[in-house]
């Protein structure tokens, strides 16, 4: 297999910000400015601010070509979208232009987008998780034939049609459950209960003690799903290598809550059997004892509980929520034999959405 990088073959910039100080860069703005928000499929051509000629002039920003592909490289990396119009970006996104024949936009975008799970490894252990130009620049691109590019191409594109028709089909159940779920709360006028009477509260902090060579399968908050509210990801280590944070024992059921803004709807619900699974300190763990489990996820999967979270968080450099927020919050609690029916409902229909994987 014959390779190239992207440094031999493409062009690569990055973005800049003109200064916010100056109105004249940013008042009645002509020029599209993309941000790592805007990249939300293939084709990117959303934006929510425009900068001004005096701004582009004047800053680190470049005019990039419609097609050209953006990559992220700051914070959130290996975000990938292929530019549907003349714009500019911020400086957390690079833009690659391809100068050889032998690669078609389509494969770059799909190679790009294959080597995500790999750029966020390698960007982890660098402060605030980011890459620079010259390590994106020694990124390896396989050369095959053009045609071979574009049956690949094509199969993906076949590919992501079936996903995004199978997406609507899970936001469709998605509905029908919480349609359930409140058409329960409706059947009567019942008590509002605090979490705390309603969770084994020995295990909010709970803690295990390993030795330094037993495996641990390590959860954070990128271990999490917030589409499914399952556990999709583990990172293994022997409990010598594992992170400081790496604290909290999770068993079959737990519910999940992020404590961290901006993820407080980070919320899962744990599905796996293995007993040496280890949670983050940056969740609040929930383990039902006098109601349903099923039913508490969903009791917290509200917006009215986000709202309220949201409300209680504090800290400016680190704005978070305690566990006593969450404890404290209060649900209505049906008699537990409709919280049963409800379970069965769910477990029914999550079988439709996903083949019974996190059953």
């Amino acid at each position: 297999m014959e390779y190239t990088t992207i440094g031999e073959s493409c062009s690569v910039v990055s973005g800049g910000t003109p200064s916010r100080s100056k109105d004249e860069y940013w008042q009645n703005g002509t020029i599209p400015w993309i941000k790592i928000g805007n990249i939300k499929s293939k084709y990117v051509n959303e934006y929510d601010e425009l900068i001004t000629e005096q701004g582009l002039n004047n800053s680190s920003a470049k005019l990039l070509k419609k097609g050209t592909i953006l990559y992220t490289i700051f914070a959130t990396l290996g975000e990938v979208g292929i530019l549907d119009t003349e714009a500019c970006t911020n400086q957390a996104i690079a833009g690659i232009t391809i100068n050889d024949s032998r690669i078609t936009t389509d494969y770059l975008y799909y190679y790009l987008k294959s080597k995500k799970d790999y750029v966020n490894n390698i960007g982890r252990g660098v402060a605030q998780n980011n890459i620079n130009l010259t390590t994106l620049k020694k990124f390896e691109i396989p050369l095959i034939d053009v045609n071979k590019q574009l049956n690949i191409v094509n199969t993906l594109e076949k590919a992501e049609r079936i996903i995004v028709l199978k997406k609507k089909e899970i936001e469709y159940l998605d509905l029908l459950i919480r349609a359930r779920f409140i058409e329960m709360l409706l059947t009567g006028n019942y008590d509002e209960i605090p979490i705390k009477d309603l969770v084994d509260l020995n295990i909010v902090s709970a803690k295990k003690t390993f030795s330094s060579n037993d495996l641990i399968h390590y959860i954070d908050i990128s271990s999490i799903d917030n589409e499914s509210n399952v556990i999709t990801s583990y990172k293994h280590y022997a409990m010598k290598d594992a992170p400081s944070r790496a604290q909290q024992l999770i068993v079959y059921d737990d519910i999940l809550i992020s404590t961290v803004r901006p993820n407080l709807r980070n919320i899962a619900q744990n599905k796996d059997k293995d007993s040496n699974l280890v949670a983050s300190s940056g969740f609040c763990i929930l383990r039902a004892s006098k109601c349903n489990a099923q039913f508490l996820l969903y009791s917290v999967l509200t917006d009215d509980f986000t709202n309220a979270m949201v409300s209680k968080t504090t800290g400016a450099s680190y704005p978070a929520i305690k566990d006593d927020d969450i404890l404290k919050y209060k649900i209505a609690l049906p008699p537990i034999e409709l919280q049963n029916e409800f379970a069965d409902f769910v477990k029914l229909i999550d079988k439709s959405k996903y083949g019974g994987m996190f059953i």
